[in-house]
């Protein structure tokens, strides 16, 4: 089963009224992917890449700062697609308002294919907690790759009482509303992980968030805060380290990178599943042989062994897949974090 297909079992009864915005998006889904499904139904009528393309450098806008996850496997996949296709892949760092400054950017950039850009599962998340943005998530790029997905990470100062995930549950539920757990901030990855947590789990936890994943670490490490909800790529290194316990991973299966940790739904909370993952979107209305072209050079990537091992060092696993498939993805995953953010009352700040 994979990231793509595994179904994440969750059935959450909203506690208050969805935003109007978010209520549009989700009731266009159908309709909205139209473009989407011309480009993909063209691509299966004429199925053949465009050989001739490249025959400039491409632009490959990472709507994050230098040194992040996007920024890191953005410029692995950009400079294997460089030596693959023959023409430069540039890292465009746009970044800003939770990625959607480079993500306007790309929308309204021409759909060539000499612009893409560079998401992850935030972009997912940005609909359900802004009322209004500056594109049409659904409408505004057609899917080219997924790159790969790795999960979320609940872990604990060492020092903390609860050893393990189903031990932290009896005592956050002993102690409600007394327990605390760091974020990187409200609105992102990892305060959705944290929220699911206690919708799944029915249990009361204190969101303490800070300005960055760097900062939450430090202070949960240092005993000040005893929970973090982090990615896995951020905590394996202090978790390795013994500065971190890691109690449950949020993927579908244990983690090759802690293969002794379990997931979080087999160590107490059915149905949890919070995966990061990463790809490559285009504006709508690339020529489809362009899309096969791209699709095809990533996917061939992502079966080296040099990328699986540089992967790896993220945490993260290779997932080649259709276009097809990596939309299926985003526009589940714009339904879901919806319905945790209606729930928790998520709103950007």
């Amino acid at each position: 089963m994979t990231a793509v297909d595994a179904e994440d079992g969750m059935e959450m009864k909203a506690a208050c009224a969805p935003y109007p915005r978010i209520s549009d998006l989700l009731t266009a889904l159908i309709l909205a992917t139209a473009p989407q499904q011309v480009t993909l139904a063209a691509q299966a009528q004429n199925p053949e890449a465009d050989k001739s393309y490249p025959d400039k450098p491409i632009r490959i806008i990472v709507p994050f700062p230098p040194g992040g996850s996007n920024d890191i496997l953005g410029r692995f996949m950009g400079q294997r697609l460089s030596e693959l296709l023959g023409q430069q892949a540039v890292i465009d760092n746009r970044a800003g308002a939770d990625g959607i400054i480079g993500t306007e950017i790309a929308a309204k950039s021409t759909p060539d294919g000499y612009t893409l850009l560079v998401i992850s599962a935030s972009y997912a998340m940005n609909p359900a907690i802004h009322n209004k943005l500056p594109y049409d998530s659904v409408r505004a790029f057609a899917p080219i790759a997924l790159f790969g997905v790795g999960p979320n990470v609940i872990s604990a100062f060492p020092g903390f009482q609860a050893n393990t995930l189903k031990e932290l549950i009896v005592l956050a539920k002993a102690r409600p509303g007394q327990i605390q757990y760091a974020s990187s901030g409200i609105g992102g990855f990892n305060h959705f992980g944290g929220e699911l947590f206690k919708s799944l789990a029915k249990v009361d936890l204190v969101h303490v968030p800070y300005k960055g994943g760097g900062p939450a670490m430090v202070d949960v490490i240092g005993g000040h805060v005893p929970v973090l909800l982090s990615t896995l790529v951020q905590a394996l290194p202090q978790i390795r380290q013994g500065k971190l316990r890691a109690l449950g991973v949020g993927g579908d299966k244990r983690s090759p990178a802690l293969p002794e940790v379990p997931t979080i739904a087999e160590a107490g909370v059915p149905g949890y599943e919070c995966t990061n993952w990463w790809g490559l979107l285009a504006p709508t209305g690339i020529a489809a042989p362009r899309v096969a072209r791209l699709n095809q050079a990533i996917n061939a990537i992502l079966k080296e062994p040099e990328a699986k091992k540089r992967l790896a060092q993220e945490a993260t696993e290779p997932e080649p897949t259709t276009p097809q498939v990596f939309g299926k993805l985003i526009a589940k995953d714009i339904s879901k974090w919806s319905k945790v953010a209606r729930e928790a009352d998520i709103r950007a700040q």
